[in-house]
């Protein structure tokens, strides 16, 4: 397999009129507004299906509009906190709205309070029992996502440029608006399997709704293309309808879920397991046969 320099690729406007006639050379960021509704994707994408056209006259970048860069160095400690407070929304989500879809605990949960009533006869202590099993849920749900967290600020994080701009079928772009870094999203090439991995995608709480996901994720997209990967391949635990629903936007297919998925912060203790528990979604775009 042969690379294109992620520079020449990450850099090239993607909103061409005619993305065969894209010059590794322009180094124009991509531009979009933030009113722009994207089309639905193909199930087997093309090049222009990917590439919306350019607005006649559209020349020059504003703080208004919506622009993806590559990742610079001056970037590394906003892109970090763009994904620290991403990532800690879901320690409520786990804790409490992850619980619909564990029926197991569930079934767990009310056995414990119906013992707790035959043991003690007490409304006012069997009461009291679910609240100390939720705290209990939050408790574990902040302590292995925080410390997740604290893993990823010494791995890639630790030097974003380092990691993902020198290294080949690797990138890290940033989304821009109101002169602002607002958004993040990574690509990791796999030679030996020729797919890309989508990661580390995040948008600022206060600039969602606003098409700057599903602009990175068509970034990804577009690098991916370029560098001739057969398909992108991404895993979340996120439980919002609407992360989802953003990946199948773009074209991904739900090809698999790990109720039981561990990350390194875990201990797997039987207490742990009771009141901490991931659900692990894995997506697929396959953009060309092998």
């Amino acid at each position: 397999m042969h690379y294109l320099p992620p520079k020449m690729v990450c850099e090239s406007k993607i909103l061409a009129d005619n993305p065969s006639t894209l010059s590794l050379s322009q180094r124009d960021p991509l531009v979009l507004s933030p009113s722009h509704v994207w089309p639905s994707l193909p199930s087997a994408p093309t090049a222009s299906s990917l590439v919306p056209p350019i607005p006649a006259g559209e020349q020059e970048v504003t703080k208004e509009q919506l622009y993806i860069r590559e990742f610079q160095p001056k970037d590394q400690e906003t892109a970090r906190r763009i994904f620290h407070e991403g990532i800690k929304e879901r320690i409520t989500s786990s804790a409490f709205r992850g619980l619909r879809y564990q029926p197991l605990l569930q079934c767990l949960y009310a056995i414990i309070t119906v013992i707790c009533f035959v043991v003690t006869n007490s409304f006012l202590l069997t009461c009291c029992v679910p609240m100390l099993i939720m705290g209990l849920r939050f408790y574990y749900s902040r302590k292995i996502i925080l410390n997740h967290l604290e893993g990823a600020h010494h791995t890639d994080l630790t030097d974003i440029h380092q990691y993902y701009m020198k290294q080949p079928g690797c990138c890290f772009w940033v989304a821009i608006l109101e002169g602002k870094v607002v958004g993040i999203v990574a690509a990791r090439g796999n030679e030996e399997d020729n797919v890309v991995e989508l990661r580390r995608m995040s948008v600022d709480s206060s600039y969602r709704g606003k098409g700057i996901a599903k602009a990175l994720g068509r970034k990804v997209i577009e690098f991916a293309m370029l560098n001739h990967y057969s398909s992108i391949v991404l895993g979340t635990t996120a439980i919002k309808i609407a992360a989802h629903k953003l990946y199948e936007s773009l074209g991904f297919k739900h090809v698999g879920v790990n109720e039981h998925h561990t990350v390194p912060s875990m201990t797997n203790s039987l207490v742990e397991r009771m009141f901490f528990q991931l659900r692990y979604h894995r997506y697929c775009l396959q953009l060309r046969e092998e």
